[in-house]
């Protein structure tokens, strides 16, 4: 079983400590308390001068604070990897082994997760060090990708798209019905629908609305409703973005 050290206490730290219970021999949180609603099989240390012996040293923390606690791992030629997707290796320590590990998905505190679907998308220096890496990874989820720095980034970029911006979108969404006193859970068999398709079909092909159709008169009165700028623009923005993709195919 490979030894971990789980450097960190926030979201992401948090569903990787319920995730790799079997292989922890200790978690560092500077900020231990945040951990207090968690099962945790091995000690919680406040500082990087008692960080224990282990295989590899995952660093779950915000990505400006990566390279100042890589530097206070201990001792030199171990493996100490980030779970950033917006940060290449080349931010820790040369005197260390480098390599990144990042589980690609949204992650909200108390929120569980059925983590054996979870992307791990791996980097490292070497064969023997993704080798290691990989083998952490599939001690908990069946999907592992070699993916390199800037994959990784296109990677992320991809995810705000997805995820991020979409949730942004429901809550314009949201928004609007509240204006008209129309309750959002009549929009969540639709919102599930669409997550549904795209399991099966691709972006293009589950595509559909006005837009599409090139139904012009629907898109003008859509308009009309918005009275906010930021979604009329927003209403415009993607109207042209999805007429200008159907004019590509």
């Amino acid at each position: 079983m490979i030894r971990l050290v789980i450097i960190g206490s926030g979201n992401v730290a948090q569903h990787l400590i319920q995730a790799f219970q079997k292989s922890l021999v200790q978690v560092v949180a500077r900020h231990p308390e945040t951990l207090n609603s968690l099962s945790i099989p091995c000690p919680v240390v406040t500082s990087m001068s008692e960080v224990a012996d282990a295989d590899v040293y995952l660093i779950a923390v915000s990505d400006h604070a990566i390279a100042a606690l890589a530097q206070e791992i201990p001792g030199k030629g171990k493996l100490v990897v980030h779970t950033s997707g917006a940060t290449g290796m080349h931010v820790l320590p040369h005197h260390h082994r480098k390599g990144v590990f990042y589980p690609l998905q949204t992650f909200t505190k108390g929120k569980p997760l059925e983590y054996s679907t979870i992307p791990f998308c791996l980097e490292a220096e070497t064969t023997e060090d993704y080798a290691v890496l990989e083998q952490l990874a599939r001690t908990v989820s069946h999907a592992i990708y070699p993916i390199d720095e800037k994959q990784r980034l296109a990677l992320h970029v991809a995810a705000v798209f997805v995820c991020n911006f979409t949730n942004h979108l429901y809550q314009v969404g949201a928004d609007l019905c509240a204006e008209h006193h129309i309750s959002f859970d009549v929009l969540k068999p639709l919102i599930l629908e669409t997550a549904a398709k795209v399991q099966i079909l691709t972006p293009a092909q589950a595509q559909t609305g006005p837009a599409l159709r090139g139904d012009t008169a629907t898109l003008e009165r859509h308009q009309t409703m918005l009275t906010q700028k930021n979604p009329q623009e927003i209403y415009q923005l993607l109207t042209q973005s999805i007429i200008d993709h159907v004019q590509k195919l």
